[in-house]
């Protein structure tokens, strides 16, 4: 079945944003973390720096739904640079509202409230906010009172 997964790139702290986030979401990593260093080495690729083997390539995990959350860090030694705006958020849809709740309690701590959890005119249960690490996140819960 098709899907779509939302992908983060970080500036070096993919791995403490994912640990993170599987406290927030509960569950395990979808397979292993890859490292750079897993990349096998190649005559037309330069040298993996060293301060960079450890940051991570690709993790994936699994959220709401069966969607995933991906991401990676985005070394400038291989032409990145993270720039973090306003043109992304992850929109969460839960089943209830106490689900919402406890989802945007967990990933506004430490961050910015963007719009408090509310009713909303469209008839959704409505919130926003930035975590920690820069990544904003919605929340429409369509569970009526």
């Amino acid at each position: 079945m098709a899907t779509v997964n939302a992908y983060l790139n970080f500036p070096g702290n993919t791995e403490a944003a994912f640990n993170f986030y599987k406290t927030v979401f509960g569950g395990e990593f979808d397979g292993k973390i890859h490292r750079f260093s897993d990349i096998p080495p190649s005559d037309d690729m330069p040298p993996i720096p060293e301060a960079d083997k450890n940051l991570v390539m690709h993790v994936c995990l699994p959220i709401l739904g069966g969607s995933m959350l991906m991401g990676s860090d985005a070394p400038e030694s291989m032409g990145f640079n993270v720039t973090f705006g306003n043109n992304v958020y992850i929109n969460l849809q839960p089943d209830t509202r106490e689900e919402t709740k406890r989802l945007f309690k967990a990933l506004s701590e430490g961050g910015v409230v963007e719009q408090e959890l509310m009713d909303m005119f469209w008839g959704s249960y409505y919130g926003s906010c930035k975590d920690k690490f820069g990544v904003q996140w919605m929340f429409n819960c369509d569970e009526k009172v």
